[in-house]
């Protein structure tokens, strides 16, 4: 099995997040994982797709994040759905939280990576949902540059 090199590899991204979702403001938060957890994190055995966060007891927990089990792990393997606490500064939590409050506000995880320190990351965005014409603008946007890439490739 491969496993990911120690510096700012990407090991998951949320596809789903940037056409769903305006991203207002990113930050860089630490998740608190078990031993087999950053294997499977580390051989890039992650889903993030249905993952979003909510805060209880004025901490951030991070919830629908699939880490797929260790396949050497033992009795000691990790519950792939599990809830998993993410680290950020008093001062992040509390602009977080008051942002959460006004109404169509979310914070959902936009990507997963090893930091150089070969820490496990994640980059969480406050995000509004997108309307369904706003959708339909992203899609013909994305087509545009599409056919501007397929035309100036043609012309070379």
């Amino acid at each position: 099995m491969k496993q990911l090199k120690l510096n700012n590899d990407i090991v998951a991204n949320n596809k789903k997040a940037d056409f769903q979702y305006f991203l207002v403001q990113t930050f860089k938060a630490g998740i608190v994982l078990t031993g087999t957890e950053v294997k499977s994190v580390r051989l890039a055995r992650v889903n993030m797709s249905d993952a979003y966060c909510y805060f209880k007891k004025e901490e951030l927990w991070l919830k629908n994040l699939h880490i797929a089990e260790y396949s050497f792990g033992n009795y000691a393997n990790h519950a792939p759905l599990r809830e998993r606490k993410l680290l950020l500064k008093n001062k992040e939590l509390r602009r977080l939280q008051a942002k959460i409050k006004e109404r169509g506000f979310t914070i959902i995880p936009v990507q997963m990576f090893i930091s150089e320190r070969g820490l496990v990351k994640i980059e969480i965005a406050l995000a509004k949902g997108k309307k369904s014409f706003d959708k339909r603008d992203t899609i013909k946007d994305r087509e545009a540059k599409k056919d501007v890439e397929r035309m100036l490739k043609k012309y070379r």
